[in-house]
């Protein structure tokens, strides 16, 4: 029995040593993975904590402002704006149509735009929603009153475009508007969010990036449904805000030549050809952006969109016109380069004369000169002046041939784009036979030919290709891409950052002794050719050449009226030039004559330091009498 007894003792002991050493195993193990949980690993699983209960919103940068050349006065602006946003977690589901019609009383949307707006699939989300942007002070005022009634709705700073200088700078500076889904889904990893703004035209697109800057951070810490935790603080990241842009634009020429253009369909442009700066650019017609941040904006946008005259188009490089005797100049450097035909003879400019009768056959075919007396005989110089469309016809179809004349077009930068800084731009058309057969299954004919040689066919030219063809001429062989920023300021600092380098676009192998030639028949024009009557002013020596486009069967003229010019002719230096191309749509139900007339306006404007106005009544043309 002793036995027994101390038997069972020695088991008992042995258990306990058993149980204490595996609660002590047990113990030990615990208490390292517990070290390693809060030290070893305390970090990364704060980090993760930080993660889940902080909650990043995003504080709009203040976008940057245009300022015309002298980098004084704004031609936009930003002013202050607020958006109206919504945690729909923070609603009682059964309150929603209440908060609906609440919406629609105070701010006169329909109960369906609320409803697109918060659907109810994200009824119990803690993600902010924007429900309005543009709201004045006076609409959160009275908001503020009843916000009791609006339970999970507030409101935020959100500055938005003033177009202080609209008008004809709408295609310039474009507009900005708020994000769509599918922009979102491409530019999602550039920064950009749900509520963020971003250009739709113009330069607003084109440097948008520059203009919007960085987006500033709110963080706050929420709890597992989202709600901010009372007791935290909120911390912020500042924006950094965007980048003012000085453009090459200055403000009086554009007003000046938006005047001269008046409510005609067409386009002007006022260029500095020895930088590419682009002084003036107007397309009408033109629209109000400050329009499209009213109560009608969805409305406006749709009028315009829908408008016949197409205001959102920006005409002087987005529409194709054939160049018509604008491209006299062009076949005028090809003529002077002596290039010999396949006979191997060669045209002498200035001592071979075709006599204008006033027409030409050429098979079973007659083609006209504008003149139907005929001009008589003529040599280049005369040609260009009297714009003689039988001397170009023979000196195309007998000497030159449609691929030395297509080559010529290249040089001078047509067919394809300037690069100009704005979206949208056209490339135009050079034809060569190969294209026609491959574009027309149809073979080039002699017509197609006599056709180009004056401009016409299926050559097609933008008003920004033409300038910069006069550009050529005035630099004897150099083109600069055109432009339309000529610095970078930073908005906090007021400091320059960045000044824009003239870049050649094009640089040609032509004798300078051929632009020289071409200037000169282009002052003929001024003085004794087919511009001498229109162009009146005394204050500066114009050069240019005229242009009269057939356009079919387009009411009006049935005629584009073009007058690409510049002056002064007699300017030692090209940096005191200025090259000015108008251009008027047949459609018109006006004079295709109004081109040289407002180039004429344009040039007394600027060189005698007058207004339209002041044109009218001091310098008093005939046309404007």
């Amino acid at each position: 029995m002793g036995d027994s007894f101390y038997s069972g003792e020695y088991l008992t002991k042995s258990r306990v040593v058993f149980l204490s050493a595996l609660f002590s195993f047990f113990l030990v193990i615990y208490l390292g993975n517990l070290l390693n949980l809060q030290v070893v690993q305390g970090s990364l699983y704060k980090t993760r904590a930080t993660e889940v209960t902080q909650r990043a919103t995003s504080i709009p940068a203040m976008r940057g402002e245009f300022y015309d050349r002298n980098g004084d006065l704004p031609m936009v602006l930003n002013v202050d704006s607020f958006a109206l946003k919504i945690i729909p977690a923070e609603v009682p589901s059964e309150y929603f149509p209440q908060l609906f019609s609440l919406l629609e009383n105070y701010y006169k949307l329909p109960i369906s735009e609320w409803e697109k707006k918060i659907p109810t699939n994200v009824y119990k989300s803690y993600q902010e929603i924007e429900l309005r942007d543009g709201l004045k002070y006076e609409d959160i005022v009275v908001l503020s009153e009843r916000i009791q009634d609006f339970p999970g709705v507030f409101w935020t700073s959100k500055p938005k475009r003033n177009y202080v200088e609209s008008g004809s700078l709408s295609h310039i500076i474009g507009y900005v508007g708020n994000i769509t889904q599918d922009e979102l889904q491409i530019l999602y990893n550039q920064g950009y969010n749900l509520s963020s703004v971003l250009g739709k035209t113009g330069l607003e697109k084109k440097y948008d990036q520059m203009l919007r800057g960085v987006d500033g951070t709110r963080l706050k810490i929420v709890d597992v449904r989202g709600r901010q935790v009372q007791e935290s603080e909120t911390l912020e990241i500042p924006p950094e805000n965007g980048k003012d842009l000085i453009l090459t634009i200055d403000r009086k020429i554009q007003k000046l030549a938006e005047e001269a253009l008046g409510a005609r369909l067409g386009s002007v442009i006022v260029l500095k050809p020895a930088t590419g700066e682009i002084l003036a650019m107007v397309s009408y017609p033109f629209f109000d952006a400050n329009l499209f941040y009213t109560d009608r904006a969805s409305q406006e946008f749709n009028r315009l969109f829908t408008d016949p005259q197409l205001p959102f188009w920006n005409r002087a490089i987005k529409s194709e016109y054939p160049p018509a005797s604008t491209f006299k100049a062009i076949m005028g450097a090809a003529i002077l380069e002596k290039i010999p035909n396949a006979e191997n003879n060669t045209l002498d400019p200035e001592n071979q004369f075709f006599t204008c009768t006033g027409s030409m056959s050429i098979g079973d075919r007659h083609f006209k000169c504008w003149k139907a007396s005929g001009h008589g005989p003529q040599n280049l110089s005369q040609a260009i002046a009297n714009s003689c469309n039988i001397y170009f016809y023979n000196a195309g179809y007998k000497y030159l041939g449609p691929e030395r004349i297509a080559e010529t077009a290249r040089i001078f930068g047509l067919g394809q784009i300037t690069g100009v800084d704005l979206p949208g731009e056209s490339s135009g058309l050079v034809p060569t036979p190969k294209w026609k057969q491959r574009n027309l299954n149809y073979p080039w004919l002699g017509g197609d030919t006599v056709n180009m040689s004056i401009g016409q066919g299926f050559t097609t030219v933008t008003p920004l290709q033409m300038a910069n063809v006069v550009s050529m001429i005035v630099n004897e062989g150099v083109i600069y891409k055109p432009h339309f920023i000529k610095a970078v300021r930073d908005r906090a600092s007021g400091k320059i950052i960045d000044t824009i380098i003239p870049e050649i676009l094009t640089e040609s192998s032509i004798d300078k002794s051929i632009f020289k030639h071409l200037k000169e028949d282009m002052r003929g024009v001024v003085t004794w050719g087919t511009a001498s009557l229109v162009i009146t002013t005394k204050v500066v020596q114009v050069a240019g050449k005229t242009g009269t486009g057939e356009a079919g069967s387009i009411k009006g003229s049935n005629n584009h009226g073009w007058f690409v010019s510049f002056g002064p002719y007699n300017a030692e230096n090209a940096e005191d030039q200025i090259v000015v191309v108008t251009q008027i749509e047949a459609a018109n139900e006006v004079d295709d004559w109004w081109a040289p007339k407002a180039a004429d306006i344009i040039f007394q404007g600027i060189f005698a330091n007058q207004t339209f106005e002041e044109v009218k009544t001091l310098h008093r043309p005939w046309y404007l009498r």
